[in-house]
């Protein structure tokens, strides 16, 4: 029985039978229990509790079982059903995990004289399900073996044998588990056919299969997949067609196998999830990726979702994402340079031979459509005439029927309108007898036309200078992330190999060189390559002042750097841009994101450059920064994140716009600008603003000083109420005798104040909209 871990609402049942189940036990026992003077008379009331036990039982509340059980050990002591309520209270407390309980009441069980034969067999057997319980596997299998002796039902003994099989197969014991399951085989029609089958199925994995036996193996299979009995089990007999023959190594054999145990609508999700699994993985290997991408789709509907190998397969799935888009980019840019490059003779024949098949299934679509057209006409026609002429000669011939003949006719005319009586009739020019493929040209736009023409696809080649060097450089960017994805993400080392190896030979930009032969050393290193140390001494020779030579001439030292490792100074970088040193952390990132060209950090680099960005220079360049990041990390968190920012929070960004509001706005403030490198200035006008708050008792208003960009900070007073209020307040600062603040201000809506900082735009909101409101300072 299998345990329902989900959460159920109180009274709810697994089965509505199991509670009329119980309905019924409790109503016997409450209508004729008769316990008069500590004794039940009625000697029947001891099955009600026993049903009203195992009721509970299959429901899945093992308690109120236990205590139904417990109420006949210890109320109907002389029960001939006494040894019943035993075996159902340890199997309940295996349930309840009382394993070791369980196991010593059975053992005391035991010791009595007066039990059956089939009592005897199902006590071992549940004894055996306790040792699998606490694995025990040897245990289990001696207490098996006992339960299939004394048991009287065949079925029984067939899935006894077959547990048997499966445990030493677990244990390792090829051979014992193949006589367990010849037990199985050899009770034919009298087990189950579910336990006949498997048992075949296991023994044949069993198999070390050989040239000399690999035929008896398969006629064993095909002599399976015939009989008639085992349509219902032509999933599993199919499965394992299939992995015989991918076994043998003929991957094309064993698709179409695994197809058709697909084929079958077979209940068994494990068993659909290991072929889509594996037709996944055959399709990666013969770099399918984009089926592959299907059937791994097909997988994880048939896994369940808080597993860990749906976690696991669902991030193979997202990488095989990029493997897909950037083997499409090869695939395209190859393409384009292959026929860039040939000469124009065999550019213009290249096109021809596709103009060529293009016409050739032109026709052939035209043709079944002709005859499908025909079919139709002619069904419908003898239709009616069967329909008008019921007492008719049911043998006249279509064309001597005057009715028939018409409403053909009629129908010709509806789908093809009027045709003259020539060759190719069904084309509307005949200038398609020529061979030019120019069907129904009144229906065809002149681009559909165009593409029989050589000169469509010429025109369309990329010809300027720029346009072949950003094709070649895309070109050269996928080979290098797909070098990594397959190191990375999927250990196909070959593949890795075969793309970095494409690019160091496709005259690659400089920053790609050092990482794709550094990876391609780590690869070959892995696979105990020769050329590992030729790489090796390529790197340190040629590129003595990179981190990565640092790394081979002395791994350990590189692990020792402190504060010169990629991640502390990442941490450094990030303290300065908390601390508003968004110059310092400019320079920083452009120095290591050279340096460190490669290695992981840089994409946080990247990221914490285009926020500087944002904050320095407006959200253009933050839009700007995060294109490059999502384009050149898109396998990284980074990358990734870019992108999500780039749909999320930059279009909100960009809405928010300067608004005339100056008369509406109810949130202000005042705006004092300095030069950034006037520090003393900013600090000493701060000083006196804020003892003015504090003199004044303005608590409700807050001071703040704000970098604008690398030229200017902003002294800013907030909390203002009102355009009034914020210029009242500034010519109160500047007219008091104790403060006498004279210093350039300006005053602004909450809004406005927050679009200036984001797209920078402080001069068109004083010359568009303050200054045209306001008279000059």
């Amino acid at each position: 029985m299998e345990i329902i871990e989900e959460v159920r609402l109180s009274g709810s049942p697994i089965n509505p039978n199991f509670e009329r189940a119980e309905e019924k036990a409790v109503k016997a026992i409450q209508k004729h229990g008769m316990y008069i003077d500590g004794q039940e008379k009625n000697t029947q009331s001891d099955e009600a509790y026993l049903l009203l036990g195992k009721a509970r039982y299959y429901d899945q509340r093992f308690v109120p079982a236990l205590e139904a059980f417990n109420y006949i050990l210890s109320k109907y002591t002389r029960s001939d059903i006494i040894n019943q309520a035993k075996i159902w209270r340890e199997k309940t407390n295996i349930r309840m995990e009382y394993e070791e309980l369980a196991l010593k009441n059975f053992k005391r069980l035991l010791r009595s004289v007066n039990i059956k034969d089939q009592d005897y067999a199902d006590i071992y057997a549940i004894m055996g399900q306790a040792y699998i319980n606490i694995e025990q596997k040897d245990s289990a299998v001696q207490k098996l073996k006992l339960a299939s002796n004394y048991t009287r039902s065949n079925e029984e003994r067939g899935r006894y044998n077959f547990i048997i099989g499966q445990l030493y197969n677990a244990m390792g014991y090829k051979d014992s588990a193949n006589l367990a399951f010849d037990k199985v085989i050899d009770l034919n029609r009298r087990t189950s056919r579910d336990y006949y089958i498997n048992a075949f199925i296991e023994k044949i994995k069993n198999i070390e299969v050989t040239p000399e036996n690999e035929e008896a193996v398969l006629e064993l299979l095909k002599d399976l997949e015939k009989n008639r009995e085992n349509r219902p089990y032509l999933d599993k007999i199919y499965h394992q067609l299939a992995m015989y023959y991918l076994d043998r190594e003929a991957p094309e054999v064993a698709e179409y196998y695994f197809n058709k145990s697909l084929r079958t609508d077979s209940p068994d999700k494990i068993l659909n999830a290991i072929n889509y699994e594996t037709l996944a993985e055959i399709n990666f290997d013969n770099h399918e990726f984009a089926e592959a991408g299907a059937y791994y789709d097909s997988t994880l509907t048939n896994i369940e979702a808080t597993s860990k190998k749906f976690r696991i397969l669902s991030k193979k799935r997202e990488n095989l994402d990029d493997v897909i888009k950037y083997e499409g980019i090869l695939a395209r840019n190859d393409s384009i340079l292959y026929v860039v490059n040939l000469p124009q003779e065999e550019r213009d024949a290249y096109y021809q031979k596709h103009i060529d098949s293009l016409k050739a299934i032109e026709i052939e679509k035209e043709e079944q459509e002709r005859i499908a057209a025909l079919r139709e006409a002619q069904n419908k026609a003898m239709g009616l005439a069967g329909r008008t002429f019921k007492s008719s000669d049911a043998n006249t011939f279509y064309f001597y029927n005057d009715l028939t003949v018409s409403y053909g006719r009629n129908e010709f005319r509806k789908r093809w309108g009027a045709r003259g009586l020539e060759d190719n009739w069904r084309l509307s020019d005949r200038a398609i007898a020529t061979n030019e493929v120019v069907v129904n040209t009144q229906n065809r736009s002149s681009d559909s036309l165009d593409i029989y023409s050589i000169a469509y696809y010429t025109d369309h080649l990329p010809k300027e200078d720029n346009e072949l060097d950003s094709i070649h450089s895309e070109q050269n960017f996928a080979y290098y992330q797909l070098g990594l994805i397959y190191k990375e993400k999927f250990r196909e080392y070959g593949l890795a190999v075969n793309r970095l190896e494409s690019l160091l030979g496709n005259n690659p930009e400089d920053k790609l060189v050092l990482p794709a032969k550094y990876n391609l050393y780590k690869i070959y290193e892995i696979n105990d390559s020769p050329l590992a140390q030729r790489l090796k001494n390529d790197i340190i020779l040629n590129y003595p002042e990179s981190r990565y030579a640092r790394i081979l001439e002395n791994p350990k030292a590189v692990l020792k750097e402190g504060p010169n490792s990629p991640k502390a100074i990442y941490a450094k970088l990030y303290s300065a841009f908390e601390k508003e040193r968004y110059d310092e952390v400019l320079a920083g990132t452009d120095k290591y994101i050279t340096e460190f060209n490669g290695d992981e950090i840089v994409p946080k680099l990247a990221m914490l450059k285009a926020t500087t960005e944002a904050r320095l220079i407006g959200v253009d360049a933050y839009e700007q920064a995060l294109n490059a990041i999502a384009l050149n990390y898109p396998n990284n968190g980074e990358g990734k994140k870019a992108k999500e920012l780039l749909e999320t929070l930059v279009p909100r960004l960009k809405k928010d716009t300067l608004v005339n509001d100056l008369d509406t706005a109810t949130k202000w403030k005042l705006v004092y600008p300095f030069a950034s490198r006037d520090t003393s200035g900013i600090n000493e006008l701060y000083k006196v603003i804020s003892k003015s708050l504090i003199d004044l008792e303005y608590d409700e208003l807050k001071l703040s000083t704000d970098l604008y960009d690398s030229n200017q900070t902003f002294v800013v007073v907030h909390g203002l109420i009102s355009k009034l209020r914020a210029e009242g307040f500034a010519e109160l600062l500047k007219i008091n005798k104790l403060y006498l603040i004279e210093n350039e201000n300006f005053v602004i809506s909450a809004s406005n104040y927050k679009s200036i900082q984001i797209h920078k735009s402080l001069e068109k909101y004083l010359t568009q909209i303050y200054n045209n409101n306001q008279t000059p300072y």
